[in-house]
């Protein structure tokens, strides 16, 4: 391998690394029941938050049932994220993880 390809897979790996590290700064919501439940969650997958109406506490497997949709909701609306921000940095290599 050349000097100048090694050069450009080490500013390649900067720019993911510089582009995962943003991604736990970014948030995506998750929803479900119009609202009712919501999940905040950052890039990197963890919940921030969790906000539920309390209409939507009267019914416990209601409830229940929203929570997942939202959970779902928002880790599909992070893979979008990450897909979005990783996609043009990996140009469709399919590395697991990224």
């Amino acid at each position: 391998m050349n000097r100048n390809m090694m050069k450009q897979m080490q500013q390649l790996q900067a720019k993911i690394l510089r582009t995962q590290e943003e991604l736990g700064h970014e948030t995506v919501e998750g929803s479900a029941g119009g609202g009712a439940v919501r999940i905040v969650m950052t890039g990197h997958q963890k919940v921030q938050s969790i906000a539920i109406e309390p209409e939507a506490a009267e019914d416990i497997e209601l409830l229940q049932d929203m929570l997942l949709t939202a959970f779902n909701d928002a880790q599909e609306k992070v893979a979008a994220l990450v897909q979005k921000r990783m996609g043009p940095l990996t140009g469709g290599l399919g590395i697991p993880g990224l």
